[in-house]
C-alpha cells in the first residue's frame, strides 16, 4: 500500500537470520523468459511466467482504468479484472484485514495485545493478522489463498501480497520469523496456482528470497530511500519501482532507470478521473 508515514527500517540479526533459514524453504521456479535450468535435487521445478525486464509499468490498486501505450506490466486489486495482453499483477492485503473486511476474520487470528486489544495498522486503519503459531499461520494462509486462487482464475500472472513488513508495526508480537514463514505459505501457494509471487517493501528480508520462493520485488519509495539496489541485487533486476514524490522518481532513474520498472503515482494510487491523479515515468 502507499506509505502514509513509512515504519522504520527494522535489522534482521544473525540469530534471526540462522533461525529463518531453518525454517523457511520453497520450491525452486523456472524462469520461463530465459533458458530452462533443472530442478535442485529432491525438488519440483513449477513454471511461472515472470515479469519482463525494465517494462513499462503502472500501478492501479486503487482503480482500473485503460494503461498508457507504453505500459507493459500493470498491478490492480484482486476485485478488479486483469488488463488484456499485458503482464497482470494481483494485489492482496495478506498480512492485514482491510477496514471493512475486519469482522469476516475469526477473532482469534486478529493479533491482540496483553490487554487483548486488536493491534492495528493507524495509517489505514488496518487490524493485524496474527500469524505467531504454524496453526494459525495456516489458517490465515487457507483464507488468502482462496484470493489467490481468485486471482489465478481471472487470468492474473502474478500476486503482490501486501504487508510483509506488518510485524514492524505490531508492538514486537510478531517477529521477521512469523513474516518469513507465512511468506513462504503463500509462495507455494501460489506457485501451484501457476502465478509468481513478489516480494512487497520489507528490503531487510529480501536476501532470503531464494527460501521464500518470492520470484520478484514490488518496492515502494526505494528511489526515495535509496534501497533499489539491494532489491535489483536480490531479484535480478527483476523489480517494479513506486515512487510519490518527483524526488524520488529522479532518484530512481538517475541510478536504475536502465534496469529497473519505475513509475510515478500519486499517494493515493487515484484513477485519471481524479484531481489528484498522477503517473509519470520521466
Amino acid at each position: 500500500m502507499p506509505p502514509l508515514g513509512r515504519a522504520p527500517r527494522t535489522a534482521v540479526t544473525g540469530t534471526a537470520l540462522a533461525v529463518l533459514l531453518a525454517l523457511v524453504g520453497c520450491d525452486a521456479v523456472r524462469d520461463t523468459s530465459a533458458s530452462p535450468k533443472p530442478p535442485r535435487p529432491g525438488r519440483t521445478a513449477t513454471a511461472v511466467r515472470l515479469p519482463p525486464l525494465h517494462a513499462g509499468f503502472d500501478y492501479q490498486i486503487g482503480g482500473a482504468y485503460p494503461p498508457a501505450a507504453d505500459v507493459r506490466v500493470v498491478s490492480r486489486d484482486r476485485s478488479s479484472p486483469p488488463a488484456r495482453g499485458l503482464y497482470n499483477i494481483c494485489y492482496v492485503n495478506a498480512f492485514q484485514a482491510q477496514p471493512g473486511e475486519r469482522g469476516q476474520w475469526p477473532a482469534d487470528l486478529l493479533l491482540r495485545d496483553a490487554d487483548g486489544e486488536v493491534v492495528v495498522d493507524r495509517d489505514w486503519n488496518e487490524a493485524l493478522l496474527d500469524i505467531r503459531t504454524p496453526d494459525k499461520r495456516r489458517r490465515v494462509a487457507e483464507r488468502v489463498g482462496r484470493w489467490i486462487d481468485e486471482c489465478a482464475d481471472k487470468g492474473f500472472d502474478a500476486v503482490e501480497p501486501d504487508n510483509y513488513d506488518s510485524y514492524t508495526r505490531s508492538e514486537e508480537l510478531l517477529t521477521p520469523d512469523d513474516a518469513t514463514a507465512f511468506i513462504t505459505l503463500l509462495s507455494r501457494h501460489a506457485h501451484a496456482r501457476h502465478l509468481a509471487i513478489g516480494q512487497k517493501n520489507t528490503v531487510e528480508l529480501a536476501g532470503l528470497r531464494s527460501r521464500t520462493g518470492l520470484d520478484f520485488a514490488v518496492a515502494e519509495e526505494c528511489g526515495e530511500y535509496d534501497e533499489c539496489g539491494e532489491y535489483a541485487k536480490a531479484f535480478d533486476d527483476r523489480v517494479v519501482v513506486i515512487e510519490y514524490t518527483d524526488s524520488g522518481l529522479r532518484k530512481a532513474r538517475s541510478a536504475f532507470g536502465d534496469r529497473l520498472s519505475i513509475v510515478r503515482r500519486d499517494v493515493k494510487v487515484s484513477t485519471p478521473d481524479s484531481p489528484g491523479y498522477v503517473r509519470r515515468t520521466r
